[in-house]
């Protein structure tokens, strides 16, 4: 006797919620996926970052490949943190200079800009209010583009005296707390006045120079992107 699905009421019945369970499974199942997907798919692109500076991320008297930006990006990496590099160093720049060039340096679409100006400011002397309110500028257009910002700071040379010392390497920390953006103290923190880790001008970083800034600065930079990526959807 061949059985038959139809001849008992009861199994019937079963069966009957038993697919209208598993159809509530499915769909919420599908609306689940759905929801995640462009959640999952933001987190794992690689996040489109600028390094707006001057020489220093530049990598004057390096190849590409040593220059700051490409050696930081490589150092992400290896710590699993994917980032689509713009090295945006143009030799020579102030802060005024990079304010100047900086729609055309950050390309729609960035995310995140370390800003690494103001050292040609201090070795020529400039007038801290100017490099201040060039670099604030900067910030908050940057902010204003809904791009997030970090600063890398720079202390001027003696040679110019405590006033104007104090003057200039209040500019960082200030403007750090007043936009709430993270600040690296120093950018040339453990290579400054290191001839072996600095070249023949004594101002640029060597390779293994710029590997140590690199070391340096990562953990601020991993906690920097790691805020960018808990924000994306």
């Amino acid at each position: 006797m061949v059985a038959s699905y139809g001849t008992s009421a009861p199994r019937v019945e079963g069966f009957r919620r038993l697919f209208a369970h598993m159809l509530v499974l499915t769909v919420a199942l599908m609306t689940a996926l759905g929801a995640s997907t462009p959640a999952m798919a933001a987190a794992s692109r690689p996040i489109k970052m600028v390094v707006l500076g001057d020489s220093l991320s530049a990598g004057l008297g390096l190849s590409g490949p040593e220059a700051f930006p490409a050696r930081l990006q490589k150092a992400l990496k290896a710590k699993g943190i994917d980032v689509d590099m713009v090295n945006a160093g143009v030799s020579g720049d102030t802060a005024s200079g990079g304010r100047d060039r900086l729609d055309w340096s950050v390309p729609e679409g960035t995310e995140a800009v370390i800003v690494e100006l103001g050292a040609n400011d201090a070795l020529r002397g400039l007038d801290p209010a100017v490099t201040r309110a060039a670099l604030s500028d900067i910030v908050a257009r940057l902010k204003a583009r809904k791009i997030a910002v970090m600063l890398c700071g720079m202390l001027a040379p003696p040679n110019y005296g405590s006033d104007y010392a104090a003057r200039f390497n209040a500019i960082y920390p200030d403007l750090a707390k007043s936009f709430g953006v993270p600040l690296y103290p120093f950018f040339l923190e453990g290579v400054a006045a290191d001839k072996k880790l600095n070249q023949a001008d004594g101002i640029h970083p060597t390779a293994e120079g710029v590997d140590i800034i690199v070391r340096n600065v990562l953990p601020t930079v991993e906690a920097f992107l790691g805020s960018i990526g808990g924000q994306r959807s």
